[in-house]
C-alpha cells in the first residue's frame, strides 16, 4: 500500500469485545499495596490499631470484598444530582466499610468511631496512590473495566458492531509546536509512541481570528462559527452581552448554529464541552446544562468503583498543594512574566486537572463499552495552567504528562469496547506568551480608551475564563444550584464598553445601535484611533470605513482589506499570511465591535500581550495561539491544501467519521 493511501474499511472482521481478566500476580500485588497502605494509615491516624501486618492483610481483604459489593449498589440508584449524592455516599461508605472490617476482623483491627474511619480511608487512599507509583501498579484498570463493561452489558442500549467508532480527544489550548517539543522532551510518551510506531501522524490547522474555545468548538462540533467575534461580545441592538461560557448563551449559540448534522449527531456523546455537537448523550456540556439535572446514568460507572472517589478526593488536594507551592516558588525566584495565582485558582486547577479529567476519562471508557459511535471530549487542564504558569513551564508540562497517561488508558481500553475505535487527538487553539498589557504599561486598554474619548465613560468588563465553566458547572449540576448568569447583563445604557479576549480587544461605542464607521469615530472622538494606532503594544485595529470598507490600521500604515491595497507599512505583516482574509471575514459579522484591537506580536522573542491578566493567552492573532493540531490515525488522511478555520477542520473531522462509518454516520 502506498504511503498516504487510505486503508479500506469496507471488509471488516466481526468484532468481539475482550474481557478484562484478573491476573493472580497483579491481584496479589494490589492486596499487598492495600495492606501496607492500611498499616501505614493506622500508624499515622490516632484511634486506630492493627495487630501487625497480618491484621492489615485481613482488614484489606475484608474491605476489598465490601468494596466490590456495596458501591455498585449505590451506583445503581437513580438519584437526582447523582454526581454529588453518589460521591458523598461513596465517601461515607468507605468509612462504613472500614468500621465493618474492624468488627469482622476479630480484634486484629480496631477503629474508634466513624470520623476516625473516614480519616483512615482517606489517608490509606493517599498512601495507596504513592505505593502504586513506586510499585508500578497504578496503570491497571482491570476492575474498573470489568465494572463498566458489566454495566454496559446490562444496558439495553449497548451496541456490539464491527463498524468502527471514533473518539475525538481535545487538549484545550495546546499548540502544535508545543506538542512537538513535549513529545521530543518526554512529556507526552504515549503520543510519542503512537507517532514513532507510525500509527498516527501530526497535522496542523489554523484557527479563525477568534482563537478561543467558543468559536473553535462551534466550528469543530457544529460546522459553523459565524458571528462569534470573541469570547464575549456585545449585541448592540439589544444592549446584551453574550458569553461563550454562560449556559444560556451557549444554548443560544448552539441554537443559532446547529443544523442538526453536527459532528456528534446520530448517537454521539459530548463530554466536558461548551457545545454538544448535536450529541444524543451529554455530560458536563454547557449548552445542555438544563438537560443534565436529572439522574444521569453516565455517572454510575464512575461511582461504581469506590476507589475512584477516595483517589479523586486525595489527588484533588494534592494538586492544590502542588499549585500553591509552585506559585510560591515562582514568586521567590521572581519569574517573569508571572501571572496571578490565587488560592481560588488553585482549587480550579485541581478541579480541572484531577476531577473533571478523571471523570471525563471514565465517561469515555463507559461510552466505549456501550458502543457509542462518536465521542468528543475536551480536557481543559493544560489550557488553564498554561494561562497562569506559562505555556511550556514545568507546571503545564506536568499536566500534559498526566493527561497523556490518561490517553494511554483510553487506548488500552479499546480491546474491551463494543466496537473497534480510532482515536484522534486535537486542539482547538494554541497559546502565545508574554507579559500582559497592564503589566507592561501600568494601565489597561479600558484606561487608554478612556483617556482619548470626548465626554464618554468607559464600562470595563472583567475578562472571562472559559475554563472555570467545567468546574463551576459540575458543582451547580451536582448540587442543583441555578446558574446566576453573572456574565450576562445589559449594557445598553453605557456609553462605551471595552472587553478583552486574550490579546484581542473589543471596543463598542454605544452611541449608536449599529456599528459606527471609521469616519464617525474620527468625527466624534478624534483622539481615539490615533492614540490606539500609535501605542507600541497595539499591532492593528480593525474598523469599517464608509468609503473604503474594512480597514486594518497600524502605526505606520493601513491595509484597505476590501480594496486589496496597502498604504505605508502593512500592520498585518508580522502576522499570518492569511490575516487579511480572517479580518475580512470577521468584519462581515453582525456583532463585530466598532473597533477590534489586536496586540503587537514580536516574532524575534515570540511574544505578544493580553488585554486580560493571563501571561499565556489566546483569542486573537500572533504566535502559536493560531496553530492547533490534529494527531490522527495514519489511514485517515488530511487534505493537501491547508486547513484554514474551524469550519474547514469540521469537514475533515466529519469526513473521517463518514469514512469509518459510511451510511451509519450522520
Amino acid at each position: 500500500m502506498a504511503k498516504g493511501e487510505a486503508k479500506p474499511y469496507g471488509a471488516r472482521p466481526q468484532w468481539s469485545p475482550g474481557r478484562p481478566k484478573f491476573r493472580a500476580r497483579r491481584l496479589l500485588l494490589q492486596w499487598v499495596t492495600s495492606a501496607l497502605a492500611l498499616y501505614i494509615a493506622a500508624i499515622l491516624v490516632p484511634g486506630v490499631k492493627i495487630e501487625g501486618l497480618l491484621g492489615a492483610f485481613i482488614a484489606a481483604a475484608l474491605i476489598a470484598v465490601l468494596n466490590a459489593l456495596v458501591p455498585p449498589l449505590i451506583a445503581a440508584l437513580r438519584l437526582p444530582y447523582m454526581l454529588a449524592f453518589g460521591f458523598l455516599l461513596v465517601l461515607l461508605l468507605d468509612a462504613w466499610m472500614v468500621l465493618v472490617a474492624a468488627d469482622l476482623s476479630d480484634r486484629t483491627f480496631k477503629v474508634d468511631g466513624f470520623l476516625t474511619a473516614l480519616v483512615v480511608s482517606l489517608v490509606a487512599a493517599a498512601v495507596t496512590v504513592v505505593l502504586e507509583v513506586l510499585l508500578g501498579t497504578n496503570d491497571d484498570d482491570t476492575y474498573s473495566l470489568r465494572v463498566t463493561q458489566r454495566i454496559a452489558r446490562r444496558s439495553h442500549a449497548r451496541a456490539v458492531t464491527n463498524v468502527p467508532g471514533i473518539i475525538y480527544l481535545e487538549i484545550d489550548g495546546l499548540a502544535r509546536p508545543v506538542l512537538q517539543r513535549a513529545v521530543r522532551d518526554g512529556h507526552a510518551p504515549e503520543m510519542a509512541r503512537w507517532l514513532a510506531s507510525g500509527s498516527h501522524r501530526l497535522s496542523e490547522w489554523e484557527t479563525d481570528l477568534s482563537s478561543q474555545t467558543g468559536a473553535s468548538q462551534a466550528g469543530l462540533l457544529l460546522g459553523s462559527n459565524d458571528d462569534i467575534p470573541a469570547f464575549r461580545w456585545v449585541e448592540k441592538e439589544s444592549g446584551r452581552i453574550m458569553t461563550c461560557s454562560a449556559p444560556a448563551d451557549c444554548a443560544l449559540i448552539e441554537e443559532r448554529h446547529s443544523s442538526g448534522h453536527g459532528l456528534l449527531a446520530g448517537g454521539g456523546a459530548s463530554r466536558s464541552n461548551l457545545l454538544s455537537g448535536d450529541a444524543g448523550k451529554v455530560i458536563l456540556t454547557v449548552s445542555r446544562m438544563e438537560a443534565e439535572k436529572k439522574a444521569n446514568p453516565g455517572y454510575r460507572a464512575y461511582l461504581a468503583d469506590g476507589y475512584n472517589v477516595t483517589r479523586t478526593f486525595v489527588l484533588f488536594f494534592y494538586e492544590v498543594i502542588l499549585e500553591l507551592s509552585a506559585a510560591a516558588r515562582q514568586r521567590r525566584r521572581d519569574v517573569r512574566p508571572r501571572g496571578h495565582r490565587s488560592v481560588s485558582y488553585a482549587f480550579m486547577r485541581a478541579g480541572l486537572s484531577v476531577f473533571v479529567r478523571d471523570f471525563t476519562v471514565h465517561s469515555i471508557i463507559s461510552d466505549m463499552m456501550m458502543g457509542v459511535p462518536a465521542v468528543y471530549a475536551c480536557f481543559a487542564g493544560y489550557d488553564e495552567v498554561a494561562h497562569h504558569s506559562g505555556l511550556e513551564r514545568s507546571d503545564a508540562m506536568e499536566v500534559l504528562r498526566k493527561l497523556d497517561q490518561q490517553f494511554g488508558r483510553i487506548a488500552r481500553a479499546r480491546r474491551y469496547a463494543a466496537r473497534p475505535y480510532e482515536i484522534v487527538v486535537l486542539s482547538d487553539h494554541g497559546q502565545t506568551q508574554g507579559a500582559t498589557f497592564l503589566q507592561r504599561n501600568g494601565y489597561g486598554l479600558d484606561e487608554l480608551v478612556q483617556r482619548n474619548l470626548r465626554e464618554a465613560g468607559v464600562e470595563h468588563l472583567a475578562s472571562g475564563d472559559e475554563n472555570d465553566t467545567a468546574v463551576s458547572k459540575a458543582v451547580r449540576e451536582a448540587t442543583g444550584r441555578k446558574q446566576k448568569d453573572v456574565d450576562k447583563h445589559q449594557v445598553g445604557d453605557r456609553k462605551v464598553v471595552v472587553m478583552g479576549s486574550g490579546n484581542l480587544g473589543l471596543i463598542y461605542l454605544m452611541e449608536e445601535s449599529r456599528r459606527m464607521t471609521m469616519e464617525e469615530i474620527d468625527e466624534r472622538h478624534p483622539d481615539l484611533l490615533p492614540a490606539l494606532r500609535a501605542h507600541e503594544h497595539v499591532g492593528w485595529l480593525l474598523v469599517r470605513s464608509a468609503e473604503h470598507g474594512a480597514v486594518a490600521l497600524g502605526a505606520g500604515g493601513a491595509n484597505f482589506l476590501s480594496e486589496g491595497r496597502v498604504e505605508g507599512e502593512d500592520p498585518l505583516a508580522p502576522f499570518s499570511p492569511t490575516a487579511a482574509a480572517h479580518l475580512l471575514r470577521t468584519d462581515g459579522f453582525t456583532h463585530v465591535a466598532d473597533i477590534m484591537v489586536n496586540s503587537f506580536y514580536d516574532e524575534q522573542v515570540d511574544e505578544g500581550c493580553a488585554f486580560e491578566e493571563l501571561i499565556s493567552f489566546h483569542g486573537g492573532m500572533g504566535g502559536p495561539q493560531t496553530r492547533p493540531f490534529l494527531l490522527h490515525p495514519e489511514e485517515l488522511r488530511v487534505p493537501d491544501e491547508p486547513i484554514i478555520g474551524a469550519e474547514a477542520a469540521f469537514r475533515v473531522l466529519a469526513g473521517w467519521r463518514g469514512e469509518l462509518q459510511g451510511e451509519s454516520a450522520e
